[in-house]
């Protein structure tokens, strides 16, 4: 029998919460009017159990039950490792 749940793949962009991360999922999109692709953007809260996922990852997320308020979708697997530089804005000014 086929997956009914649907998945989508992207980037961490937030793992302040614990047991939860904020995808950033792009998707690109033909605007028929001027011809373009314009990438729409969708934000997901998605459970992290293991508090693993750091911001820059890629990430598969597949459709869940309810786990909280907004939260419906859990993290399946990480796919790469992101590479976020680990400067603070006060560091620069320094420089």
């Amino acid at each position: 029998m086929p997956e009914k749940r649907k998945t989508r793949f992207g980037r961490i962009i937030n793992n302040r919460m614990d047991k939860t991360v904020v995808v950033a999922v792009e998707t690109p999109r033909h605007y028929t009017l001027y011809q373009k692709t314009i990438n729409r953007v969708v934000k997901y809260k998605a459970h992290d159990e293991k508090n693993e996922c750091q911001p820059g990852d890629m990430v598969r997320i597949v459709e869940t039950r309810p786990l909280s308020r907004h939260k419906r979708w859990r993290v399946a697997e990480i796919i790469t490792r992101g590479k976020v530089a680990e400067i603070q804005p006060k560091e620069i000014a320094d420089s």
